[in-house]
């Protein structure tokens, strides 16, 4: 890269010294700041909000953290740090912590509520939403908002709840929005511009680290592209099409090759032409790499099952990567970290195997191992004493673990359903994580080679960067109790006009119904402006405009029929005398009334006609909040009063419960189906409710679930789901999925005590995932405990205490 021209040098200069916070701030990082992160920085120091949008790893959290640097400059202003995990929260929360002190930073994820009242708090995206639509008092005083990874709006399950906190937030508050690399950054920044006032897109797609592509096949590693071709060559390696059985094969260009692509100081691998291609040997490929200097590595597999039996591959095949002193600190590291599980768990848990397995400085990670160890795992990995982790693909969502080398046993995985291709945009998430900034020149990313390896489709996954935002917006009944409730049925429409899914379904409309919420400002402003004391100006000025809309019909029709005019006329002289009547008549400002009178109605007839424009292109959106709110009115959770609509006392307890099945929830109270439960029976029924099945599990049975009460409660709860299921579908929505109820007989088992082994095998889980079913059960007992009433609330208590001990209710924090 050229050094800059001393024109250039000039135009930096200048532009730190109109940013000097920015100046000052990039000088105290311990690195120099790229182009991308000053101008976000630089932005923000305008008042502005941003987006930024740049590769994982590229270091865009930085701009979020000047907003945080912003907010600490002032004396009272805060900083909320959103996040679309725990995990992810946990660990902002920790980096804030050393910069600014315990003092000043909080944490709230749900189960987790630490100095909450602290000026920097990083919580849950979740967690954001319920403040605002509770109005809570910890929103004053709050001047930046980071979404970090805020392109998870697009989860079919949780991006409505990103959509909802960007609409809702006060304007007055700077968002600062930080998202993968998305190929539709501007339409996404456009929308930001609508409802969030000036917004600054700065799209960063380089790399901090180069990335290689390599091919792993017979024990060596090739070139995905052709290094002959050039340095910038998109054209495939020949090599690579030679490997197929049958091909005419000439021996790889292996350890002397010096082209693009090939790791440096590479040894000679075994190859065998014309042999059937094997399952890969992950001994041989972790040996591979640890020969070739290209550890640390992650290897993606798109199973739990495949992530475990490599760590014990490697383990038979007696691969250690760690020296003595460093197996000694992972002791130290695992004892201080888990010094809080109960020890008769341990042995449940394979924790002996697994410390040894760490030792060896190899490790698994996903979703069904134990919180506590995936939370080792990634600090070990970090600190370069783990530096093999066999993972699923969620561990390329935002934690903080680049590895040198990343690599890709296949490209396709089982989506619920069937095997399907990753996208080019999954590709680029999971290779995001080769290369480590300030540690490595390069980051490799390697795809094993296998029969069905298609060479062509593997370099076009390489090549493309397309990752389009889609969002997946939709009303909930939580949505529309709340939105009624603040601002009005009508108001809560056009404010649904506003998502990001009407926005991308029709663009105009967000820009109408900003107009009209802009409007209906100054409309109020104008009413304030014409109030008379002697009398309703309103009315007076609707007489006036009668009056001259009478006139000039009569005017414009002197040869219409003479009956039509002459009534015409008769109204004129009524409405006169009504004039002449009228309290406001004889108001000395009658005039200076008039006159705001008159652009109060001109901008009644511009909100009128937009008002038709947007009912002639309303979207789904609108339709749906429509439907959700026809199904509320009729269970009785909204009533309408002439134009008004209000919330019944059930749609206000309502407001307070959250979650997939909110209608369901909000009915079984009022009904009272789970008053004569126990603490273990609500605990078994709440996990009913979160509990979602794997596709081949069979269900416990009739006689596989508890008797007594909560069988009756659990019947109960099952018909009235089927009668809200009918009564939604009537109404044109979805449905939901019946209650699942698997987890019923070992959840209760939990809350009464039963010891971890008894119910994992009940249960017929991984702790990872126990553990992660019974936090949501937690939850949903959590919001019992606050909006029922009388001994359910403290039932709900009582479960929630029995539910969280021992390993579920252990925190890394």
């Amino acid at each position: 890269m050229s050094a800059p021209s001393p024109a250039e040098r000039y135009a930096a200069a200048r532009e730190a010294q109109r940013h000097p916070v920015t100046r000052g701030f990039a000088e105290a990082q311990a690195f120099e700041l790229d182009d991308f992160q000053v101008a976000g920085c630089q932005a923000l120091e305008e008042d502005r909000n941003v987006l930024v949008a740049a590769p994982t790893g590229a270091g865009k959290t930085i701009v979020g953290e000047f907003a945080v640097h912003l907010a600490m400059r002032s004396a009272r202003s805060k900083a909320f740090y959103t996040t679309p995990m725990k995990a992810l929260s946990n660990q902002k929360f920790r980096e804030l912590q050393q910069v600014y002190g315990a003092d000043a930073v909080g944490l709230l994820t749900g189960d987790v509520n630490i100095n909450s009242g602290a000026r920097v708090v990083v919580m849950t995206t979740e967690v954001l939403r319920n403040m605002l639509y509770a109005d809570s008092p910890a929103l004053r005083d709050l001047r930046y908002v980071v979404m970090d990874e805020v392109h998870y709006l697009a989860d079919r399950f949780r991006g409505a709840v990103w959509e909802e906190v960007i609409i809702h937030l006060s304007r007055d508050v700077r968002l600062v929005s930080l998202s993968a690399t998305v190929s539709n950054a501007e339409e996404f920044g456009d929308w930001l511009d609508t409802v969030r006032g000036e917004t600054a897109v700065i799209v960063s797609e380089t790399r901090p680290v180069p990335l290689e592509q390599h091919v792993l096949a017979r024990g060596d590693l090739l070139p995905l592209f052709d290094d002959r071709a050039g340095a910038a060559s998109t054209r495939v390696n020949r090599e690579l099409h030679r490997l197929r059985p049958g091909a005419a094969t000439d021996p790889p260009r292996g350890r002397g090759g010096k082209g693009r692509g090939r790791p440096p100081g590479r040894g000679q691998g075994p190859r065998s032409r014309g042999a059937r291609p094997e399952r890969v040997d992950r001994a041989a490929a972790v040996d591979l790499l640890r020969r070739t200097n290209l550890l640390p590595a992650i290897f993606f597999i798109f199973s739990r099952v495949g992530c475990d039996q490599a760590v014990l591959q490697l383990r038979r095949a007696g691969i250690s990567l760690t020296t003595p002193a460093e197996r000694a600190r992972i002791r130290e590291i695992v004892a201080e970290r888990t010094r809080n599980l109960p020890d008769e768990d341990l042995a449940v848990l394979g924790f002996w195997e697994w410390r040894e397995n760490l030792e060896r400085g190899i490790a698994a990670h996903h979703a069904g191992l134990l919180p506590a160890f995936k939370e080792v795992v990634e600090e070990l990995f970090q600190r370069k004493l783990v530096r093999a982790v066999f993972a699923t693909e969620t561990l390329a969502l935002g934690i903080n673990m680049p590895a040198r080398t990343v690599v890709l046993e296949r490209l396709d995985k089982f989506n619920g359903e069937a095997r399907v291709a990753i996208t080019s945009g999954e590709y680029t998430q999971l290779t995001g994580r080769a290369g480590r900034r300030g540690i490595d020149v390069e980051g490799h990313a390697v795809v094993a080679w296998s029969e069905s390896f298609d060479a062509e489709e593997v370099a076009a996954l390489a090549s493309r960067r397309t990752y389009p935002l889609h969002s997946s917006f939709r009303p909930t009944y939580n949505m529309a109790v709340n939105l009624i409730d603040r601002y009005g049925r009508g108001r809560a429409r056009e404010l649904l006009e506003s998502s990001f899914a009407q926005f991308q379904a029709d663009r105009a409309v967000v820009g109408l119904a900003r107009q009209v919420r802009d409007q209906e400002s100054s409309l109020e402003g104008y009413a304030q402006s014409m109030a008379c004391d002697r009398g309703d100006f309103g009315e007076y000025s609707g007489l006036r405009r009668e009056v001259g809309d009478l006139e000039k019909k009569n005017r414009g029709d002197q040869s219409g029929p003479r009956a039509a005019r002459e009534r015409r006329q008769a109204r004129i002289r009524d409405l006169r005398t009504r004039l002449q009547r009228h309290p406001c008549h004889d108001c000395p400002d009658r005039e200076q009334h008039s006159r705001w009178a008159e652009r109060y109605w001109k901008l009644q007839r511009q909100v009128a006609s937009l008002r038709r424009q947007i009912d002639a292109r309303t979207g789904t959106v609108a339709r749906q909040f429509d439907r959700v709110t026809d199904v509320l009115e009729a269970l009785d959770y909204l009533r309408v009063r002439g134009e008004e609509t209000v919330l019944t006392q059930a749609g206000r307890t309502m407001r307070r419960i959250y979650g997939e099945r909110d209608l369901l929830v909000a009915e079984s109270l009022r009904l009272g189906l789970w008053e004569k439960l126990d603490a273990g029976g609500l605990a078994a029924l709440a996990s009913c409710l979160v509990y979602e099945p794997r596709r081949d599990e069979a269900g416990p049975g009739e006689y596989g679930l508890p008797g007594g009460e909560f069988r009756t409660a659990l019947t109960k709860t099952e018909e009235l789901w089927a009668r809200l299921d009918d009564l939604e579908r009537e109404n044109r929505l979805p449905g939901s999925e019946p209650l699942a109820t698997g987890l019923a007989r070992p959840m209760r088992g939990w809350a009464r005590g039963l010891p971890l082994d008894r119910v994992l095998e009940e249960a017929d889980m991984a702790a990872g995932d126990f553990v992660r079913w019974a936090k949501q059960t937690i939850d949903v007992l959590d919001q019992l405990s606050i909006v029922a009433e009388g001994e359910l609330a403290a039932t709900a208590r009582s479960a929630l205490d029995a539910v969280r001990r021992g390993i579920v209710a252990y925190s890394g924090l």
